[in-house]
């Protein structure tokens, strides 16, 4: 590798490190809505130089989670409860595109097999009469590995960048409202549900029907908005929620 090349990787590495560091920062409200990033402090408590951090910048401002400041710079930004729904709507929006286009290539069962065994393992887990705060973590987890391998299934690296730019905003992604509903005394009714649309998901995709499939994602992304219904004027549940800090309450809290 060339010194040039050498200098290009450590700088894309700098970068890489320095939007992830304050990704973290905002969406642990350390960095709160409205708040004008100080570029210079940044250098000094991300320890890189103004270059990274200026890429950084424009990368979350691509992302969403800033936006520009009318005398330069950028400010944290904020969400409505709307445009919290609006993205959640996208998701759901892209991810039946996804569900359709992995019915309609007729997937076999090898191909199959990932996503089957990941269903099976949420069955055993809302199977349990009382779930603990680790069953939800594992819940999560697959739940987060189904929607990524839904994705994967329709060979799509248009959509897949698409789904990858709107879970950026954390509340939009399928397991955002996962840890605020365990707080709610209805949590393992509305893993059942999410559970029940995932096999629905999967029975359409086994069977090639795309149109039903494409459905079956649709409303199992409503669940999400449902969810964010459930925990907007909850104090404490919505705080459970990453990037719950950047949504505005519509309607003062209880």
């Amino acid at each position: 590798m060339s010194a040039t090349e050498e200098g290009g990787s450590q700088r894309a590495a700098q970068t890489l490190r320095a939007q992830l560091r304050l990704r973290q920062l905002i969406l642990e409200g350390q960095l709160r809505p409205g708040q004008r990033i100080p570029e210079l402090t940044l250098v000094d408590r991300l320890g890189v130089s103004r270059t990274p951090v200026r890429a950084a910048l424009v990368r979350l401002a691509e992302e969403g989670l800033l936006e520009a400041a009318g005398s330069g710079g950028f400010v944290v930004r904020s969400f409505t409860e709307a445009e919290a729904f609006d993205a959640i709507d996208v998701r759901g929006t892209l991810e039946g595109a996804a569900a359709r286009r992995a019915a309609e290539r007729h997937p076999d069962a090898r191909e199959l097999a990932q996503i089957r065994d990941c269903v099976h393992a949420l069955d055993a887990l809302v199977a349990r009469p009382k779930l603990r705060a680790d069953d939800f973590a594992d819940y999560v987890r697959l739940n987060e590995q189904f929607h990524a391998q839904l994705v994967s299934l329709a060979r799509s690296p248009a959509l897949e960048r698409a789904i990858v730019r709107i879970v950026a905003l954390p509340f939009a992604s399928p397991s955002a409202f996962v840890a605020a509903q365990a707080a709610l005394a209805d949590a393992r009714e509305t893993l059942l549900i999410g559970q029940s649309q995932h096999r629905a998901i999967l029975e359409a995709i086994s069977a090639g029907e795309g149109a039903r499939a494409e459905a079956a994602a649709r409303e199992h992304s409503l669940l999400a908005k449902k969810n964010l219904r459930s925990v907007a004027d909850r104090d404490a549940p919505l705080r459970r929620v990453i990037g719950g800090n950047l949504i505005r309450l519509a309607k003062p809290k209880r």
